[in-house]
């Protein structure tokens, strides 16, 4: 995965974390990480997927959370809400994501941002919301695994 891509997600968090804590225009929002340059090693047009699609989809998204939280969503952390988002709009729009780089994506966001053990968290949700959306995918690594060892 490209460090670009990375850094867009990096940006992606942050951008979602003022949103949800201001409520301001997501234009104005982009328009600042713009002006500050904090897209500079960001590939653009994923942090533009991401900071545009999540609010677009956010219904389906806080639905799928809602499944597999503890708590209403609004209640979680702001950061682990915002990487959550993140995570489960990937594994339901990106199917050309395989689900672990998903995974293994998120969780490196919440060692970056989120409060210690947030990872933990983070990966515990977004495995089940993998379960779920990419069932096909990870039965057919499973079958994969148990023929390689059978």
């Amino acid at each position: 995965m490209s460090q670009a891509r990375t850094n867009a997600r990096k940006a992606a968090v942050q951008a979602l974390y003022q949103w949800q804590m201001t409520g301001q225009n997501l234009s104005a929002i982009e328009m600042q990480f713009l002006e500050e340059e904090r897209l500079r090693d960001a590939q653009k047009s994923y942090f533009n997927e991401l900071f545009h699609g999540i609010p677009k989809s956010l219904d389906v998204i806080d639905e799928t959370l809602m499944q597999f939280v503890d708590r209403p969503v609004e209640a979680i952390d702001p950061v682990e809400r915002a990487i959550l988002r993140i995570g489960v709009y990937e594994l339901m729009n990106r199917l050309d994501m395989p689900y672990r780089v998903v995974l293994n994506e998120s969780i490196n966001l919440a060692k970056c941002f989120g409060a210690d053990g947030s990872h933990r968290y983070v990966n515990g949700i977004l495995d089940k919301v993998a379960q779920q959306k990419r069932a096909v995918e990870i039965q057919a690594k499973n079958r994969k695994a148990s023929d390689a060892s059978g």
